[in-house]
């Protein structure tokens, strides 16, 4: 729409001959060289170097947070119970999810599907 906008302005016999002889001498800038642009987010986004979508981190640095959620969650050692069915509600009573019932009947570590933090049977022997 401003490129129509300029030619109108330009059969006009306005000022907007400078302006379109500037919107033509202007060169774009390439940012597929920036180590910013190439990073991988924490959902897996990554853009070829010619992909139309890398427009939006020509003027602009692209920040990407490096803290992602399930490599913190990670850090969180396993929950032992001694029971056989716990549940997680995320914690913080309104900040956290639904109560969900976790079976830890078989073997290994679970996990719940809301916050990801795991839970395993702490085995005691009579």
């Amino acid at each position: 729409m401003a490129s129509k906008q300029l030619m109108n302005l330009a059969k006009v016999g306005r000022s907007g001959k400078n302006l379109l002889a500037a919107a033509a001498s202007s060169t774009a800038r390439n940012s597929s060289t920036r180590s910013d642009v190439d990073k991988v987010t924490h959902t897996g986004q990554v853009f070829e170097k010619d992909d139309y979508r890398n427009v939006r981190f020509t003027n602009a640095k692209r920040y990407v947070n490096e803290n992602w959620g399930i490599n913190l969650i990670d850090e969180v050692p396993p929950i032992e119970s001694t029971e056989r069915v716990v549940y997680c509600d995320g914690g913080n009573g309104p900040l956290g999810h639904p109560k969900v019932y976790i079976n830890l009947d078989k073997p290994g570590k679970h996990i719940c599907g809301y916050c990801g933090l795991r839970f395993i049977k702490k085995d005691t022997h009579h």
